[in-house]
């Protein structure tokens, strides 16, 4: 049974690409009573890209317009993965596209807890940062700004943001790393560099 031009289908209704409906209602079906659905397990089709962003501030837009309840997020966040070729949404049937402006999550506060920094993100994950989960800090080749990001699982990250990243240079400290003297944060005995001592404010 063919296509005509438009892409209806001959003798049947019009075809219908992926939506954000199938997409949560696939999601809400396979996920877990607890924990993260096994999104690294699934192999579905890849069903094209679907007019779904993540904005650098971390809010999700559908059509254009911001997904305006947090549950959908949290559900769409659970199926988001990190493939070759771009960020996906994965169920076990249908694999599509989204656009990611940064980094597909934010982290939005941290705590100190039993020496480890407790990042909690605006999709209510928690993620310690260790040797598993490290923080990086990129820094613009111009304007020197930092862009500081923690990993939060399987090569997703978190921006995090400036009032976090303030909260994060008063738990700082020097320290001597690859022969240099760095300022940075310490984490379930990880150390990670933010700047060169030497570029220190007096």
């Amino acid at each position: 049974m063919g296509k005509t031009k438009n892409g209806e289908t001959a003798g049947g209704p019009p075809a219908r690409g992926p939506s954000a409906e199938g997409l949560a209602q696939a999601a809400a079906q396979a996920a877990p009573k607890r924990g993260l659905p096994p999104v690294h397990l699934w192999n579905p089709p890849h069903c094209g890209d679907i007019d779904m962003r993540i904005a650098r501030d971390g809010t999700w837009f559908y059509l254009g317009t911001p997904i305006g309840r947090p549950a959908m997020v949290r559900l769409f966040s659970t199926i988001l993965r990190k493939d070759p070729e771009g960020y996906v949404l994965v169920t076990p049937v249908e694999k599509v596209g989204i656009t990611v402006d940064d980094a597909p999550f934010v982290a939005v506060d941290v705590d100190v807890r039993d020496g480890a920094l407790v990042f909690r993100t605006n999709v209510e994950d928690e993620v310690e940062a260790g040797p598993d989960h490290p923080v990086r800090v990129e820094r613009d080749p111009e304007t020197g700004e930092p862009a500081p990001y923690v990993l939060v699982r399987a090569s997703l990250e978190a921006l995090i943001d400036r009032k976090t990243f303030y909260r994060l240079v008063e738990l700082g400290e020097v320290r001597e790393h690859d022969g240099r003297e760095w300022f940075g944060v310490t984490s379930r005995g990880a150390f990670f560099p933010i700047i060169p001592a030497e570029e220190l404010p007096e």
